[in-house]
């Protein structure tokens, strides 16, 4: 089914509870996605229905982490970059502080990178190691990267250009549980807890590791 009923969707989606019934569902993972459509018409507000973002993606207009995209239910993660064409602007999926999804304009230069979280590894034959994805992607990489590290990826070349790991001292932002959209700093870490002490300008607080993901 490609619609959901508006006071199903996600705490994450920015966009009012009451209005039409359904709205337009992700292909993609629906608690940690939002459609390309909400964003372009609601966030960006480039295009006032659904007729008109599939006229502007079948033009190619529509940049999604460098590479075009023809649908418009697809599914946008986390950092991922959304450029337009015509506008010769982009902007980068992020948290509010109130935990909602929203579209920050980004610099031209900084379009063709983004940040995911490493959720597993595996090794495959011949050795080599295959890093997974937050956002679903799978890479082989030399990259001394561990689980809960995350990693630079070079959207242009599909590669990873730098590894960034979780320890004292990285800055995070926190993605899910009750400080969701909240950036701070790691003060300790918890290993066998799966606990870190974050700091933030307002607070101290714990936070399960699988609630961060590292951005620096």
């Amino acid at each position: 089914m490609s619609h959901l009923k508006r006071h199903e969707m996600p705490k994450t989606w920015a966009i009012p509870r009451k209005g039409t019934a359904y709205v337009v569902k992700p292909l993609t993972d629906l608690s940690r996605s939002i459609p390309l459509l909400i964003v372009l018409r609601d966030f960006l507000k480039v295009v006032q229905n659904r007729h008109e973002t599939k006229r502007i993606l079948h033009l190619k207009q529509v940049l999604l982490n460098s590479k075009e995209i023809k649908d418009e239910k697809a599914g946008l993660y986390l950092f991922d970059v959304v450029s337009l064409i015509p506008l010769k602007k982009s902007y980068r999926i992020e948290l509010s502080q109130h935990g909602k999804f929203e579209a920050r304009e980004i610099k031209e230069g900084d379009a063709h990178h983004k940040i995911a979280k490493i959720i597993n590894k595996k090794t495959l034959k011949g050795k080599k190691t295959q890093l997974n994805l937050s956002d679903g992607r799978n890479f082989l990489s030399e990259m001394k990267c561990q689980v809960n590290d995350s990693v630079l990826v070079n959207l242009k070349e599909s590669k990873i250009d730098k590894c960034l790991p979780l320890k004292e001292g990285a800055k995070i932002m926190i993605v899910a549980g009750k400080h969701i959209g909240e950036s701070g700093i790691i003060k300790s870490l918890d290993s066998k807890e799966k606990m870190a002490q974050v700091e933030s300008n307002v607070s101290v607080m714990k936070v399960l590791i699988k609630q961060l993901i590292v951005t620096e």
